[in-house]
């Protein structure tokens, strides 16, 4: 019998990584020896121009096919579902907008780090020893823009051969995330947090996102009940009876961190809470690539999280056109963990104005909580 290999998965080498970056920026720091900082550093700049490049690739890539494959489905039942799951997201969003407004300055020192490019970031974290530029070949709204009209486009019209060639350039994406942007990840995070550790910000950050992985655990388990006290009220069933049958789904989600693969388990639990075979097994699996409050929760609450420590306004104004804009890009985001954060990078960009620092951050306090937003995604589907 052939010996199993181990394989060690993306969080705990993004743990290994964090620690690592910790260990080697305090040892930097004693020895007052940068090079090894601006090593780090140099792999930093380059990776990052990388990852802008691949952007708007990785927008036409996950949201063109993604909105080309809602065409296909039950016409009314489909147009329902999608908006439901839409409407949840935006509802899921602004909850956490309002939590974390009220709350963050009670635990968070706004102003305390200062991470933006544009307020003298050279003056805290060391830059690389040279950098390779690597501009994109396109802006991200254009891509944006791109794949909301040809994704459009193939849904109403049908064109069988132009939807799949972009599933085929989703697959290339896919292959580009899953096998050179994600294992290259947790070099990325170990300069990022070697460099703010040799800066003497990390445990800043540290302590106070321990405290807002929290809060965000809280956030999913209320808007769960919240969705099931709607769900139940129409239903005239038990809330808490109806939450209690999904946790197995829930469990198994924690484990995956993939609503794809955890689509067997939710539609039977959906089942058992008395809904038809025919609704189950088409809301489920379309759900799994379309509702994703608790996705949507995690990625505005870090994003705020982090606007906050860097001394930023964050209003209301700022943040509803970034969550409606979030609902849509995170569509058919790919299975690999953390496939809605690498979706989601061009708008934390462009309408957020997030640099690479701050990008890297969000990608790894993302993960960190992945299966936990993921196990709310398809608690919710039912």
């Amino acid at each position: 019998m052939e010996k199993k290999k181990f394989k060690l998965g993306l969080l705990p080498k993004l743990l290994i990584a964090i620690v690592l970056g910790i260990v080697i920026g305090n040892i930097a720091q004693r020895l007052e020896f940068p090079i090894i900082i601006q090593i780090g550093a140099t792999f930093n700049s380059i990776f990052g121009n990388f990852l802008n490049f691949c952007i708007p690739l990785i927008i036409i890539g996950f949201v063109a096919p993604g909105i080309a494959d809602l065409g296909e489905g039950a016409g009314k039942t489909l147009g329902m579902t999608a908006g439901f799951a839409y409407l949840s997201t935006l509802i899921a969003g602004t909850f956490a907008f309002a939590v974390d407004k009220s709350i963050f300055p009670s635990f968070l020192k706004v102003g305390s780090i200062v991470m933006d490019n544009a307020t003298n970031a050279e003056d805290t974290m060391l830059s690389g020893l040279f950098t390779i530029e690597m501009p994109p070949i396109m802006g991200v709204m254009t891509a944006l823009l791109i794949s909301f009209i040809l994704g459009l486009g193939i849904a109403v019209t049908h064109n069988k051969p132009l939807k799949d060639v972009f599933f085929g350039v989703q697959g290339i994406v896919e292959k580009l995330v899953a096998s050179i942007l994600i294992p290259l990840l947790p070099f990325h995070v170990y300069g990022i947090f070697a460099n703010m550790t040799y800066a003497g910000t990390v445990m800043e950050i540290m302590s106070v996102f321990i405290k807002v992985f929290g809060l965000i655990i809280a956030m999913h388990i209320l808007i769960i009940v919240f969705q099931y006290v709607i769900a139940g009220a129409f239903a005239k069933k038990n809330p808490f009876g109806l939450i209690k049958n999904m946790v197995p789904a829930y469990f198994t989600a924690i484990g995956t961190q993939s609503s794809a693969a955890t689509i067997p388990v939710t539609v039977q639990c959906t089942k058992n809470n008395g809904v038809s075979k025919k609704i189950a097994e088409f809301v489920c699996p379309l759900c799994a690539t379309i509702h994703l409050s608790g996705s949507t929760i995690t990625l505005t609450s870090c994003a705020i999280a982090i606007m906050m420590l860097n001394g930023w306004d964050v209003t209301l104004a700022q943040m509803v056109p970034f969550i409606m804009m979030l609902g849509v890009t995170m569509v058919a985001a790919p299975g690999v963990p953390g496939g809605a954060v690498m979706a989601a990078l061009g708008i934390l960009d462009t309408m957020l104005g997030f640099n690479e620092a701050m990008l890297t951050l969000m990608i790894a306090l993302y993960i960190a909580q992945d299966s936990f937003g993921t196990a709310c995604n398809v608690t919710g589907d039912g």
